[in-house]
């Protein structure tokens, strides 16, 4: 069941057109991920998704409810935590959780929330003096206050150590355990390859991709380079005449390797019968980053 439908969105401000055509699904219960370039749309493509920036065209349904004539109805439903978000000054967590908490019939336990997020010994700090780390921590904190069905998380993790990044996406791994949509606008591959069920590329304001991660890096390369030293000479000839394979080099002590997605049974094959081992062997393929990079043409 489709819980985000967004259908030709464009959104131009004066001459320059911020979003020319985008379309996408999201699923109930699923990670979906946003990915682009800096400038390539994604942020007002999320801002057109819960009503804070009003669409020049294209069709958008949230839980069944338009984003713009029915926001209010919305934000009951959708929590969400924006790039750049900010607070009173002298207003501390326990306040800025305890005013968010007020808005909602039955929100999240407090205490609880904190936790989870690693920044319960701050409740009594005021916003002001807060590190980086522990702004973006409160801020998702309070998108996940009101329980949400859908949560919307922009650059969820960014000023995060990797000890509290990779604990907010356990964190975000329980809610969509729990029946949570998350909808995830990041720069960091690693962590849309970790989370995310699908990914949708945008560039130049259009979806340039849309699949797994997985399958977006097949979409690449089928390609699979292993690196090595053998135990004895190899008779490269062999290897280059196996159909698998499609170069043989050197790297220092290394070969190298590179072929088709069975590259290294055959290979391996070739060493066991000739009683050589392959001493700090290394397997590459393409990734999410590598996809990222070919389907863009832009390093992230």
């Amino acid at each position: 069941m489709s819980v985000i439908a967004i259908s030709n969105l464009r959104k131009t401000y004066g001459d320059k057109v911020a979003v020319e055509d985008v379309s996408f699904t999201v699923e109930e219960g699923e990670i979906f991920g946003i990915l682009g370039p800096n400038g390539a749309g994604k942020t007002t493509t999320v801002e057109c998704m819960i009503g804070l920036t009003k669409p020049d065209g294209g069709t958008l349904e949230v839980l069944g409810l338009n984003p713009v004539r029915q926001q209010q109805a919305l934000t009951k439903y959708v929590g969400v935590q924006l790039q750049e978000a900010s607070l009173p000054d002298k207003m501390t967590v326990a306040e800025a959780m305890e005013l968010y908490s007020s808005f909602y019939d039955d929100p999240a336990d407090i205490d609880e929330l904190l936790q989870d997020l690693g920044i319960q010994d701050s409740a009594k700090t005021r916003f002001a003096k807060l590190s980086g780390g522990q702004k973006q921590r409160l801020s998702i904190a309070l998108a996940l206050i009101g329980q949400p069905r859908i949560a919307v998380l922009d650059e969820l993790t960014t000023g995060l150590d990797p000890v509290a990044r990779r604990e907010t996406w356990s964190l975000i791994e329980r809610m969509r355990d729990r029946g949570v949509t998350i909808v995830l606008v990041t720069h960091f591959m690693e962590e849309a390859e970790h989370l995310c069920d699908r990914i949708a590329i945008i560039d130049a304001g259009r979806v340039v991709a849309l699949d797994t991660p997985a399958g977006l890096a097949m979409q690449v390369a089928a390609e699979q380079t292993m690196r090595f030293i053998p135990s004895a000479p190899v008779d490269e000839a062999a290897l280059k005449a196996l159909p698998e394979v499609t170069s043989v080099s050197h790297d220092g002590d290394h070969l190298v390797i590179a072929g088709n997605d069975t590259v290294i049974q055959a290979v391996m094959g070739v060493l066991a019968r000739n009683n050589i081992v392959a001493g700090q062997l290394r397997v590459d393929q393409a990734d999410l980053d590598d996809a990222f990079v070919a389907i863009t043409g832009k390093n992230r």
